[in-house]
């Protein structure tokens, strides 16, 4: 072929990108095209997502080529762009929400060689089937062992060259607002990957639900969008079992979600719940002044640091559905904009999961709070950071927060 259009979307790298190294292959010349649509709501993520931007073009830059940035909507810039060089095909990653199959269905339908291609995830959603039928697993552990079973397509390379044609626009790409709680893209991903792997995986098992301890990896936002393959990940991770399940958890709500597109609108299992409508109740736990410590401090580095410890996200969630009552997708919309690992598969997934519409198996399934701040935060540390009207307050108060007869000032008393 002549030229090829690589259009990007949550496959920000150049490292094991299946639709570029086959572009850079079979092509005389590959245009990477990333299209932001402000009509798509980014969040808190934009700023993180603009620096892995500003990466991958350096990356593409170094490389000979160049990162070519238009604005609106993908399909209809994507298009224009086809138009304008004499494209003979759009190569892309396969991603799973509805948003990205209607993208990928419109695509289709032009008149352009459009092809697909695996990346997104370490095994693609619909290659793993049930012995016993159905077109998806709707259980974790027997998906977990055929995922375990899996042989793998090879790790690829970065290209050593990206022949971008010179005399192309590159397109504005706007810089950051603020500075970002993390740096954004594919060189801060693969450095902290690599010093993570070497220094904690070994404790992993062990440590990842310490609260205080923060042993988790924190590499979830740059598997968001792609700065790391997930496969590669899992490769240099080879094992570190309990954090291996951690990314078959990922491909497991992808594969869902391939299966179950509206899984952020609608309950994948519905069981009738009756979801209480308590809009103060909501913004109370929203801005971490519940009065329960442990969910308080969750929430407040959500918005400090739009990220979460993983213990922390079963707390705060089954506090929302399963004490207040309130329904899961009020809580699923505020991570979904406030996480920087936001994704559809995975947030929706998760909270269906807790809430007892989704893929558990004990539906009726909740956290006790108070047990799970005893167990996991046990001196409190992990509260006292980001709660600070408590710094003075013993952990057993904390703990059974009754207990504190007068509040701290600016503290609320709990909610129930």
């Amino acid at each position: 072929m002549d030229t090829v259009i690589v259009l990007l979307n949550r496959d920000l790298r150049v490292h094991d990108h299946p639709a570029l190294t086959a572009a850079c292959e079979g092509a005389r010349a590959v245009i990477p095209l990333f299209v932001l649509d402000e009509a798509v709501p980014a969040g808190h993520r934009r700023g993180f997502l603009l620096e892995c931007l500003a990466d991958l073009r350096a990356s593409f830059q170094a490389r000979g080529g160049d990162l070519i940035v238009r604005h609106g909507d993908v399909v209809t810039e994507t298009m224009k762009l086809v138009r304008g060089t004499g494209a003979e095909a759009v190569f892309a990653s396969a991603d799973v929400s509805l948003l990205a199959r209607n993208r990928q269905d419109r695509l289709a339908r032009e008149r352009i060689s459009y092809q697909l291609f695996p990346g997104v995830t370490v095994v693609p959603p619909g290659t793993l089937k049930p012995s016993g039928g159905g077109d998806h697993y709707r259980v974790f552990t027997p998906y977990w062992r055929s995922w375990s079973r899996h042989r793998h397509r090879p790790v690829l390379a970065a290209p050593h060259r990206v022949p971008t044609p010179q005399d192309l626009d590159a397109g504005r790409l706007p810089g950051p607002a603020r500075q970002q709680p993390v740096p954004g893209g594919e060189t801060a991903a693969r450095d902290r990957a690599r010093r993570w792997i070497r220094r904690d995986l070994p404790g992993y098992a062990d440590g990842h639900d310490d609260l205080a301890g923060d042993r988790t990896s924190h590499l979830s936002p740059y598997l968001r969008f792609g700065c790391l393959s997930p496969l590669e990940l899992a490769h240099l991770a080879a094992g570190g079992e309990a954090f291996l399940r951690q990314l078959c958890w990922r491909d497991f709500h992808h594969q869902v979600t391939y299966a179950f597109p509206r899984i952020n609108r609608e309950d994948y299992r519905p069981r009738g719940h009756r979801w209480r409508d308590d809009e103060d109740a909501l913004q109370a736990w929203r801005e971490g002044m519940t009065g329960l410590p442990i969910v308080d401090a969750g929430m407040r580095q959500l918005l400090t640091e739009g990220w979460m410890h993983n213990r922390a996200r079963l707390i705060v969630a089954s506090y929302l559905v399963k004490v207040l009552g309130i329904d899961w997708r009020a809580g699923a919309r505020h991570f979904f904009e406030h996480l920087l690992d936001g994704d559809v598969a995975n947030n929706s997934g998760n909270w269906q999961w807790v809430a007892g519409t989704g893929n558990d198996t004990r539906p009726n399934r909740g956290f006790n709070p108070l047990r799970q701040a005893q167990r996991f935060d046990p001196a409190g540390e992990y509260v006292r950071r980001y709660v600070p009207e408590l710094t003075d307050v013993p952990a057993a108060h904390m703990h059974q927060p009754w207990r504190l007869s007068t509040p701290p000032s600016g503290y609320p008393r709990p909610m129930l």
